[in-house]
């Protein structure tokens, strides 16, 4: 007697179709082949115990499994719904004639239990694209499943559901609890731009950044306010949109980070790893890869605090993501892409007291320590941030006095206008902020007059900034042009972009 069920397998942020083959023949024994894992060999007895529990007959035959296809690897907890479908099904339990409609994941506590599982968004796609009718999923994770269209889902509670939901005697509206029929609480953020006293040119270089989508570091004492305008990016950033959204939740999806009962996350991303993070924590990877937090961060915003913390080596590693925008990781027989398009903003002190240059304060560093300290940052990393800002604490006795900043939604409707321009400007080429432009469409949409030319050649030589960095200027240049809504770059776009360019390599310390 031969038996399929159908499940997926995650790869990356996708996910692959998976054949359960079960074979039963005279005899008792348990044999599973196809690259299955531990926890995947570990399902016979959450299966067993469910079947005994909720008073199903278990199968006295020798059953071999296989997880097809049998060249990759299998792992997690999900396949142990498909798997005990299966054995119900060579026990007459359950009618084995429609399971080919189906596709299923869950995985079973002893008492039978439907537990929620990891990217089960990506799944559904792969159930539809796989033409699939129907999906079955924990009811945990009905709402992330729901977004798909065209593929109806069963969200059940327990493995009893599930059967008798196959053998037709409850329909799957009827099973969803009363908290997957409310409508979705989406949280509301109490951050906001409005809350930052002073600081207008930080202010501005954040509108400006989030305009381009460019990456940022601002340089400043402690206390200055670095951390806390960082945490207001997302705000003035354009909402997510639905392609955007969809891909976010993969990830968060696969990583184990959606929260409960949501459907997809509808705000940008913002991640803020600590300093003692590893490359590989960073990255993605790991001997069963997982998105690192580059791919977290992916349509949002990454923030490094306090830079020149973290390990040379380690920083040295989103070289080759902030150009690409998306990270390849390679181990034994898997090779995975993640996505990671994300906004780079990073902070750090002047020196390692935090005071060089503060007015207010003496800085207790020798040159040497200062030298040493800023050092920590390479000069290929600094030629891919954009845009560089010195920050200065505002005493309390004028942060007092000050009135409340403009708004998130002000600055938002900004950025947002800013973006539309460039978003028509780069139609058809998947392309959708000045950041992303190559330098042949540099060339096409940064162009200079011969006066802009001259100031240019001038800061290029005096700073002595890279190749790359002149298409950055260029870039933060076109944003600015953007936000004022000119076709041209003027003059005085070239000057805001260049000042922006004051911590370069060759300038520090000057």
């Amino acid at each position: 007697m031969l038996i399929k069920t159908f499940s997926a397998a995650l790869q990356g942020i996708d996910a692959a179709l998976i054949t359960i083959e079960m074979h039963a023949v005279a005899g008792v024994d348990f044999v599973m082949v196809g690259l299955p894992d531990n926890a995947v060999k570990e399902s016979r007895e959450r299966i067993h115990a469910a079947l005994i529990v909720n008073g199903f007959d278990l199968p006295h035959k020798q059953l071999t499994v296989n997880l097809a296809p049998a060249d990759m690897k299998k792992e997690g907890s999900a396949f142990d719904l498909p798997l005990a479908i299966g054995m119900l099904a060579i026990s007459e339990e359950v009618k084995a004639d429609l399971l080919s409609d189906y596709l299923m994941v869950g995985e079973l506590s002893l008492d039978g239990t439907l537990q929620a599982v990891h990217g089960v968004l990506p799944i559904a796609l792969c159930a539809k694209k796989q033409g699939f009718k129907h999906l079955i999923v924990p009811e945990a994770n009905w709402r992330e499943a729901a977004v798909v269209d065209g593929i109806e889902v069963f969200g059940a509670s327990s493995l009893l559901q599930v059967v008798q939901f196959l053998n037709g005697l409850i329909k799957a509206e009827d099973c969803l609890s009363a908290e997957c029929n409310k409508d979705e609480d989406v949280p509301e953020s109490d951050i906001d731009f409005s809350d930052v006293r002073g600081q207008e040119n930080v202010r501005r270089a954040m509108e400006v950044a989030a305009a381009g989508g460019h990456n940022m570091l601002m340089v400043g004492p402690p206390g200055a306010g670095k951390s806390m305008m960082a945490k207001r990016l997302p705000s003035i950033l354009p909402p997510l949109n639905m392609d955007e959204a969809v891909e976010t939740t993969k990830i968060h999806s696969v990583a184990g980070i959606l929260r409960h009962g949501c459907s997809l996350v509808h705000e940008r991303p913002f991640r803020s790893p600590h300093h003692t993070i590893t490359e590989v924590a960073l990255i993605g990877g790991g001997t069963n890869p997982k998105p690192g937090e580059i791919s977290l961060a992916h349509n949002g915003v990454l923030f490094l605090d306090e830079l020149p913390e973290y390990k040379r080596q380690t920083l040295e590693v989103l070289r080759q993501p902030l150009e690409d925008r998306h990270i390849t990781v390679s181990r034994n027989k898997l090779t995975v892409d993640y996505p990671a398009s994300f906004m780079l903003v990073a902070a750090m002190n002047p020196c390692p007291c935090g005071h060089y240059g503060d007015p207010t304060h003496v800085c207790t560093c020798t040159p040497a320590q200062v030298h040493k300290y800023k050092d920590k940052i390479s000069g290929p990393l600094l030629d891919r941030i954009d845009i560089q800002c010195e920050i200065q604490a505002v005493p309390y006795s004028k942060l007092k006095e000050m009135k409340p900043g403009e708004s998130s939604a002000a600055i938002r409707q900004r950025v947002v206008q800013a973006r539309e321009i460039q978003s028509k400007r780069f139609m058809g080429t998947g392309i959708y902020c000045n950041a992303m432009m190559s330098p042949k469409m540099v060339r096409q949409y940064c162009a200079i007059d011969e006066q802009g030319d001259k100031l240019l050649s001038l800061f290029m030589d005096k700073l002595g900034l890279s190749a790359r960095a002149y298409d950055r200027i260029l870039k933060v240049a076109r944003t600015i042009a953007d936000l004022a809504e000119s076709e041209a770059i003027l003059p005085a776009h070239l000057m805001e972009a260049i000042s922006y360019r004051s911590l370069d390599r060759d300038s520090w310390g000057d």
